[in-house]
């Protein structure tokens, strides 16, 4: 556990956090920031979404959650997954040797999430703490789900899931079927032959993925494909398994949140909800006006429903 920093908060220095890292089963150090409320044996961890993600950028923007859980008693624990970044290269520890291998976006398999959680609650538990929650934002609620799925006896007591996406019908929409079909399908030789790691050219310079991290993400099938929206529209029929099947099987209590303009929700926020509720609907569901898919403008919002609701 690192020193704890100290930061300006409207005009006031507030202490905020620790830097703490821990390690993962298959060997990955991961780095993260605690906040601590004092006394307290109750902790979220907080999983974020693909693409460039960081928690250590814009620290002092996104105080508003860590705030509002301290106040109810609650610390928070904000790492970088193994999907932090487009590409980062991480030490390996395989047995007493230490590999660098390539990993971030462009490299995750999202069922490799479970290493990660397992190892942050494994870390929390070592620090004295005994109820858990899970936060996970964009990307980070379909690991959520993909966690229950595969550990649904966890030590987790509630769920909250932030913007959900359709990556994979977001790919067919924007590619075209015939060039997604032909990307899944090279996907998979690529992967097969031993090259998954090499990067789809095709998807330069726009997006940067290994084929691996492409087969993981676009798969109808797969893992990652846990809320289809663009299948539950009509617009595409992609998957040959029942939809929605991770999120089906959540047994734990759980609040789900939009942003009414989530510009990754096909334009109809209420009617994604009401897909999720017509499978979930013993769930707290809230939409929030006015912001988009990282709930901009209104974060103080989303952090006060959720430690609320907590």
């Amino acid at each position: 556990v690192g020193q704890t920093a100290m930061v300006p908060l409207f005009g006031q220095k507030v202490k905020i956090m620790k830097h703490v890292e821990f390690d993962t089963e298959d060997g990955l150090n991961l780095p993260g920031l605690l906040y601590e409320a004092k006394g307290s044996k109750k902790v979220a961890i907080h999983l974020h979404g693909n693409g460039s993600s960081s928690v250590f950028y814009d620290v002092k923007e996104n105080n508003d959650l860590p705030n509002e859980l301290n106040k109810k008693g609650i610390s928070l624990l904000k790492f970088n997954n193994r999907g932090a970044h487009i590409i980062k290269k991480l030490n390996v520890k395989v047995g007493d040797e230490v590999e660098r291998k390539k990993f971030g976006c462009a490299y995750e398999i999202i069922k490799e999430c479970v290493f990660d959680v397992d190892g942050a609650v494994k870390f929390l538990q070592g620090l004295g703490y005994k109820e858990f929650y899970l936060i996970g934002a964009s990307t980070g609620a379909n690991k959520i789900c993909v966690y229950n799925y595969y550990k649904p006896k966890n030590v987790f007591s509630k769920y909250i899931l932030l913007c959900g996406g359709d990556d994979t019908g977001i790919y067919y929409s924007v590619l075209g079927k015939q060039k997604f079909y032909k990307l899944l399908k090279t996907s998979k030789e690529m992967i097969k032959n031993g090259k998954g790691d090499e990067l789809v050219k095709e998807l330069l310079p726009d997006e940067m993925f290994s084929y691996k991290g492409f087969y993981d993400i676009a798969n109808p099938d797969g893992d990652y494909n846990c809320f289809p929206f663009s299948e539950a529209f009509g617009k595409a029929k992609l998957s040959t398994r029942p939809l929605f099947r991770y999120f089906k099987t959540i047994k734990i209590p759980s609040l789900v949140v939009y942003g009414e303009n989530d510009e990754y929700a096909w334009g109809n926020v209420p009617k994604i909800v009401d897909i999720l509720k017509s499978h979930q609907s013993i769930f707290n569901y809230k939409i929030i006006k006015d912001t988009d898919h990282g709930f901009t403008g209104k974060k103080q919002e989303l952090s006060k429903i959720i430690s609320d609701w907590m």
